[in-house]
C-alpha cells in the first residue's frame, strides 16, 4: 500500500481543454499524436490516454515498456515507440507497438525479425535528423533505405518524421525553417521512389504555435497537453493539469538562535512557527528551492521553505499564517507557480513535472 499523504491531482477537463485549444489551430485533416511518455509528463500516462483516446489518432511513448503498460490497460490506439531498443523488438510486435527506426542498426534488426517471423506489412516509422542531432537517419541514407524497403513486404512505413530543435525560440526562426525545408526535401525523395506516401510529421507543441504551415499530415502535442505553450501568451490560454497537494505533519515553535533542518541552514532571528511538510527531494522537490527560494501555499498564503529540502520532508515558515497540523498544503496548482519553481531551479517546467516521484499518489479529477 502507498500511504503517502501527498497527492498529485490531474484535471481531466483541463487536459481536454488544452487538446481542444490546439485542435482549433489545425487543418481539419491534420491528425493528432498525443505524447504520453515519462508517465504522461509526470502525471499518469494510462489515465491521460484514457482521457484523450477518443480525440487523438496516435500516442507516442519513449520506450517499449511504456507502450506495453498502455496496451495492458486496454488502450487500442496506435502507439509510436520513439526510442525502441533491439532487445525489445519481440515485445514491441507482441503488443502491436510501432517502432521508430532511426539508424541502420535498429532498421536492419527489425527487418530481419520481420522477415524471420514472418510479419506482413507491419507498421514502422522512420525518423530523419534535420538538425537536432539526437536520433535519426541522414538525408544521404535515403537510397539505401528505399532499396531495402522495396525488397520486403514484411513492413510498411506508417510515417516519416523529424524533430525541431528550437521551435519555441523566435531567434532561431531561420534554423527552424531550414529544418522544415530539409525535411520536405527528404520526403520528396522518398515519395518519388517508395511507391506509396506515408504520413509526415515534424511539429511539436511549439511548432504548432509558431509554424502552422508545416502541419503536414500529423502534429505531436506534448507539453501543450499538460498546460504549457512555451510562451506566456499561449500558456495563458491553457489550463493547469497538475496540482500537487499534501498536509502539515507537525508545527514547531523555533526560538531565536535555534536552527531548522540539515546543516542548520536556517537560523531563527525571532520566534518562528515552522511547519513540517511530508514531501521532499525524493518526491521531486529540488533542493534548490530551499532557504526561501521556494514556497508552498497554506490557507491561501505563501509559506517560504526554510532550511534545506530533505529527502522526504521540507519545512516552511508559517509564523504569520493561521494554520494547524493536518491542514492542506498546496505545493503547486497553476502554471505560474510551476514556472517560478523552474526558474529558481534554473530549469524548465518539463523537468519540474517529470521529476515527480511515482510514490506520490495520483488522483484524476473529472
Amino acid at each position: 500500500m502507498n500511504n503517502h499523504v501527498t497527492v498529485l491531482e490531474i484535471d481531466a477537463n483541463a487536459v481536454l481543454h488544452n487538446l481542444s485549444y490546439f485542435k482549433q489551430k489545425l487543418q481539419p485533416t491534420t491528425k493528432i499524436l498525443a505524447v504520453v511518455k515519462a508517465f504522461g509528463y509526470g502525471s499518469e500516462a494510462i489515465e491521460i490516454a484514457k482521457i484523450v483516446k477518443d480525440h487523438v489518432d496516435y500516442f507516442a511513448v519513449a520506450y517499449s515498456q511504456e507502450g506495453i503498460a498502455l496496451r495492458e490497460a486496454g488502450i487500442d490506439t496506435p502507439i509510436l515507440v520513439l526510442h525502441p531498443q533491439i532487445p525489445n523488438i519481440e515485445a514491441i510486435v507482441k503488443y502491436r507497438l510501432e517502432p521508430n527506426l532511426y539508424n541502420f542498426k535498429i532498421f536492419e534488426a527489425f527487418l530481419n525479425y520481420a522477415n524471420n517471423v514472418p510479419l506482413m506489412n507491419y507498421p514502422i516509422h522512420i525518423k530523419f535528423n534535420t538538425g537536432l542531432n539526437r536520433l535519426g537517419f541522414w538525408h544521404s541514407d535515403v537510397p539505401n533505405i528505399i532499396s531495402t524497403l522495396k525488397k520486403s513486404n514484411n513492413v510498411i512505413v506508417q510515417s516519416i518524421f523529424s524533430h525541431l530543435a528550437a521551435s519555441e525560440d523566435p531567434n532561431e526562426q531561420e534554423f527552424t525553417i531550414n529544418q522544415i525545408n530539409n525535411f520536405a526535401y527528404i520526403v520528396k525523395q522518398i515519395y518519388q521512389h517508395l511507391g506509396y506516401e506515408p504520413m509526415l510529421h515534424i511539429l511539436n507543441t511549439s511548432g504548432v504555435i509558431n509554424y502552422p504551415k508545416a502541419q503536414f499530415d500529423m502534429v505531436r502535442i506534448g507539453i501543450g497537453l499538460y498546460g504549457f505553450g512555451n510562451d506566456p501568451k499561449e500558456t495563458a490560454n491553457l489550463k493547469n493539469t497538475h496540482s500537487l497537494k499534501t498536509i502539515i505533519s507537525q508545527i514547531h515553535i523555533v526560538q531565536p538562535g535555534e536552527t531548522v533542518g540539515y546543516n542548520r541552514a536556517f537560523v531563527a532571528s525571532r520566534p518562528t512557527r515552522s511547519a513540517t511538510i511530508p514531501v521532499g527531494h525524493a518526491d521531486g522537490i529540488s533542493r534548490k528551492l530551499g532557504n526561501k527560494d521556494g514556497f508552498v501555499i497554506i490557507n491561501n498564503q505563501p509559506a517560504p521553505i526554510i532550511g534545506n529540502v530533505c529527502m522526504d520532508m521540507l519545512m516552511v515558515d508559517v509564523t504569520t499564517i493561521d494554520c494547524k497540523e493536518g491542514d492542506e498544503v498546496i505545493v503547486f496548482n497553476h502554471q505560474q507557480h510551476i514556472e517560478y519553481m523552474a526558474h529558481k531551479c534554473e530549469t524548465i517546467p518539463y523537468e519540474i513535472l517529470t521529476a515527480l516521484s511515482q510514490r506520490i499518489k495520483r488522483f484524476v479529477k473529472r
